[in-house]
C-alpha cells in the first residue's frame, strides 16, 4: 500500500452487453473467503461473514476452524447457519463449551486468530456500529440488533475482517455509536485502551477492499472488483476516501467458488422451508 492520497487509474468497464456471471454479493463473499486458510481459527458472525467462512471451508480451507459465540468450536455445518443457536453448529462441532468459556478462555487471551464481523455503520477508522442510528442512544432513529459478542471479538482476536455492503449510509465519517472499536480516533488509540488485538486488517465490501494505512490507520482503498471504478467506490463512501498507489483489480469468483456458494445457499433455503 502506497501513499493514501495517490490517484489511481480506474479499471476498464466491461461491455454493457456482457451478461452478469455473478452478483456483487457473490464477488464479495468469494473475496472474503479467500482471506481464510486451512488451520486458521475464525470467530464467525452470522450473515455475510458466516457465508464467506463456510465457503472457505467448503473449498480451499477444509481445516478452517469455525467458532461461533454460542460455544461451538470446529463447527462444520455444511450449510449456512440461520443463527448462532442453529442446532447444526452443535451437531457438527468438535466441541461445545459454555459461552463464558468461549469468551474468557478462548477469545480474550488472544487464542483466536481472526474475527469475521459485519456492520450497520463503519467509519474511516474502522469503528463499527450495530447499536443505534441517530444522535442519541435514548431516542434513536433506528435501534439495531446490538453488540452481541462483537466488541470482544474486535478487541481480542489477533486480527479482524469486516464484511459489509458499501453505501453512504453504512460508510460514514463518524459512526453514531461505537459498538466495536476499530482504531478509535487514529494511531495509538487501541493501545491506550488496552486492546490486545491488531484491529481491522481488511474491510471487504461489494465493490472492493479497504485496508488501514500503516501511518494514519485510516481505511484506504486497496482493491476493486472487475468493472468497478474508483469513482464508484468514492460515491459510496461518506468521507474523502484515500486510494492506494498500487490499486489492485481483484479476480472474479471462479466456477468452483460460485458452485460451492450457490450449493450452500440452496441447501440453506431448503432447510428453512423444512423448519
Amino acid at each position: 500500500m502506497n501513499g493514501t492520497g495517490a490517484a489511481a487509474t480506474a479499471p476498464a468497464q466491461p461491455a454493457a452487453s456482457a451478461p452478469a456471471l455473478y452478483t456483487a454479493d457473490e464477488m464479495m463473499t468469494a473475496c472474503a473467503a479467500r482471506a481464510l486458510t486451512s488451520g486458521m481459527t475464525c470467530f464467525v458472525g452470522i450473515g455475510l461473514p458466516s457465508a464467506a467462512a463456510n465457503l472457505a471451508q467448503a473449498t480451499h480451507a477444509p481445516n478452517l476452524v469455525l467458532i461461533y459465540e454460542s460455544g461451538t468450536i470446529g463447527a462444520k455445518p455444511g450449510r449456512l447457519p440461520l443463527s448462532i443457536g442453529d442446532g447444526i453448529l452443535a451437531e457438527t462441532a468438535d466441541a461445545v463449551v459454555s459461552v463464558p468459556e468461549i469468551f474468557n478462555y478462548w477469545l480474550q487471551p488472544g487464542r483466536i486468530g481472526i474475527g469475521f464481523l459485519g456492520a450497520a455503520q463503519i467509519d474511516r477508522f474502522g469503528n463499527i456500529n450495530t447499536t443505534v442510528i441517530g444522535e442519541t442512544y435514548v431516542k434513536p432513529k433506528v435501534r439495531l440488533p446490538g453488540a452481541g459478542g462483537a466488541p470482544e471479538i474486535a478487541a481480542s482476536c489477533r486480527e479482524v475482517i469486516v464484511v459489509v455492503r458499501q453505501t453512504r449510509r453504512s460508510f460514514v465519517q463518524r459512526v453514531d455509536f461505537v459498538t466495536s472499536v476499530g482504531y478509535g480516533d487514529g494511531p495509538g488509540r487501541r493501545e491506550r485502551l488496552g486492546l490486545t488485538g491488531a484491529g481491522p486488517r481488511k474491510v471487504i465490501t461489494d465493490v472492493g477492499v479497504l485496508e488501514p494505512d500503516p501511518a494514519t490507520c485510516e481505511l484506504t482503498l486497496t482493491g476493486v472488483y472487475p468493472g468497478v471504478s474508483v469513482a464508484d467506490v468514492r460515491g459510496r463512501t461518506g468521507w474523502d476516501l484515500a486510494v492506494s498507489g498500487s490499486l489492485e483489480v481483484i479476480r472474479p469468483p471462479s466456477a468452483s467458488e460460485l458452485s460451492a456458494l450457490r450449493r450452500l445457499q440452496a441447501i440453506t433455503q431448503g432447510s428453512e422451508g423444512a423448519a
